[in-house]
């Protein structure tokens, strides 16, 4: 997983609450299960719409996703971050997320950012005056900036030191190898054992 400290890039301002999973990417698209090949199907059914936001030049390249209250809910799958992730995004800034999108945003190294309506409508504003604005994500200070604009925002410290440290669940695991190995070595040998 690659580590986030600090990201800048500009921004794509979608303003539409409560878009779930399967808008993100719906289910058809969802047969594979490597976390690749996935940009084209991010946001499918909204690809026809003349005001698709990600059709537009502008915003064409944006990595940077400033969304409504309620991102991500519906269904568990994965692959709603591994769209967004394939296509570019590194940061989601909303009011509120579904609490199984943010584990899987975070486990994979996409960063959920929850910011007030108030700041979340200043970002939209930003994006829309100048869509070549470049925000800055910085996670070391837990801030985002742009134009000007800055908002700062919380992270639980487990989940920071992940992403800071380019860790998923498994690379988090083996941090403590030593001492897994350790206690493995002490349980008498007729208890069952991890290969």
């Amino acid at each position: 997983m690659r580590k986030f400290t600090v990201h800048q890039g500009t921004a794509v301002p979608l303003r539409r609450t409560n878009v779930d999973t399967d808008q993100i990417i719906p289910g058809e698209y969802c047969k594979r299960v490597g976390r690749t090949g996935y940009a084209d199907a991010l946001f499918a059914e909204w690809r026809d719409d003349p005001d698709y936001l990600l059709a537009r030049p502008e915003y064409a390249r944006g990595s940077v996703l400033v969304a409504g209250a309620g991102f991500g809910i519906g269904s568990s799958r994965e692959h709603a971050v591994w769209a967004l992730m394939d296509h570019g995004f590194r940061a989601v800034l909303a009011p509120s997320f579904s609490d199984i999108f943010w584990g899987n945003a975070i486990g994979n190294g996409l960063l959920p950012v929850r910011l007030s309506q108030a700041d979340t409508e200043r970002f939209w504003a930003v994006a829309e005056a100048d869509p070549a604005t470049v925000f800055t994500v910085d996670l070391e200070r837990c801030r985002v900036e742009a134009a000007g604009a800055g908002a700062s925002f919380a992270l639980d410290d487990y989940s920071r030191f992940r992403l800071l440290n380019g860790l998923d669940e498994i690379g988090a695991t083996l941090l403590h190898e030593d001492r897994i190995g350790a206690y493995e070595g002490r349980r008498p040998a007729w208890l069952p054992r991890t290969l």
